[in-house]
């Protein structure tokens, strides 16, 4: 994040680099930062002769190359930008020529998404030399929540962190398909709001009562009632509740309560740190620790393994996901 405001920066201070090469696992920022510089870098009305852009599937890196030495008409500078460069991938090396004396008109943009260049290559090292590589790696699912409020509160929102929970459960660690779902709260939310849980249920579809998160938390408090009321939902609703996921995550939360139990410093800060979760949710853990001593965490781990098999219709064809969702609370509960 501190990396992405530092080009954006120097973009507007006229601090601007002949190649920024954005790649890596997380799509959201490559975006951002490929968009900030198509909208921002050149006047409107130099954009229709000296702005241009490339799909990696369809032209070769000479195809760059030779839009990239062209001479702005009229400008000061043109801009190229490759999106879906990570196409290009095979053929990538051959920039090293161009990277070794770019066009100063020229600001070229690669959007190399889903992959990252060998840091040890030569083309890596010409590109950092003479432009930007930003690396933009996936977030952990302990990060993403903090995120979320960052983002919000640049935007004069809040939200609460049950809330941001629910977000980071139903869509997983992918920023842009977050960031969509906190655009259309804003649009319908007055500046200033704070997104509950009970917002996310009415406008995104998640429900604040039916959710693996809700379960987690029923389990490690022990109360069977509400987790078998949640797993009968669940089976209601296989297809946005399929049980492999839900396995999953159940299975990482006892994980979590695992490497909670062999914890010398317990304090809640370094719980947070080493579990990778939101500090405000230790304390459903520390309840958890308490409820499930480490030998029956063991074995509801080996549980929970012979019941993930079977969710994967190993040994199991004939077992309906219902009956595999009981089976599986009833190995953790007795």
């Amino acid at each position: 994040m501190d990396e992405v405001v530092r080009i954006v920066n120097e973009i507007k201070q006229g601090n601007i680099k002949p190649i920024y090469f954005f790649m890596g696992e997380e799509p959201y920022y490559i975006d951002r930062l490929t968009e900030y510089i198509e909208n921002n870098v050149l006047s409107e009305e130099d954009k229709g002769f000296n702005q241009m852009v490339l799909y990696g599937k369809d032209v070769s890196i000479e195809d760059v190359i030779s839009n990239a030495k062209r001479y702005p008409m009229m400008a000061d500078r043109q801009v190229v930008i490759v999106k879906e460069a990570q196409e290009l991938s095979r053929s990538i090396e051959k920039l090293e020529s161009y990277a070794e004396n770019p066009q100063p008109t020229t600001v070229l943009v690669f959007a190399y998404k889903y992959k990252s260049l060998d840091k040890r290559k030569k083309i890596t090292k010409l590109l950092e030399k003479k432009g930007v590589v930003f690396e933009s790696k996936k977030m952990y699912e302990n990060q993403v929540g903090d995120w979320i409020k960052r983002i919000l509160q640049g935007k004069n929102y809040a939200i609460e962190p049950k809330a941001a929970a629910m977000l980071v459960e139903f869509l997983g660690t992918d920023l842009s398909k977050i960031n969509n779902e906190l655009e259309k709260l804003m649009i319908i939310l007055p500046k200033g709001s704070t997104i509950t849980p009970k917002v996310i249920e009415e406008n995104i579809g998640i429900s604040k009562d039916y959710n693996v998160f809700e379960l987690r938390k029923a389990i490690g408090e022990r109360d069977q009632l509400k987790a078998y009321k949640i797993a009968d939902y669940f089976s209601q609703n296989p297809k946005d509740n399929p049980l492999v996921m839900t396995t999953g995550l159940v299975f990482g939360f006892f994980l979590q309560l695992l490497q909670y139990h062999g914890l010398k410093d317990k304090n809640p800060s370094n719980v947070a740190k080493v579990l990778k979760v939101n500090p405000y949710f230790v304390k459903d853990y520390d309840i958890a620790l308490r409820n499930y001593p480490m030998k029956k965490v063991s074995a509801v781990i080996a549980a929970l393994r012979d019941v993930d098999v079977k969710s994967k219709g190993v040994g199991a064809n004939a077992i309906p996901q219902s009956d595999l969702m009981k089976e599986m609370l009833v190995k953790i509960f007795n």
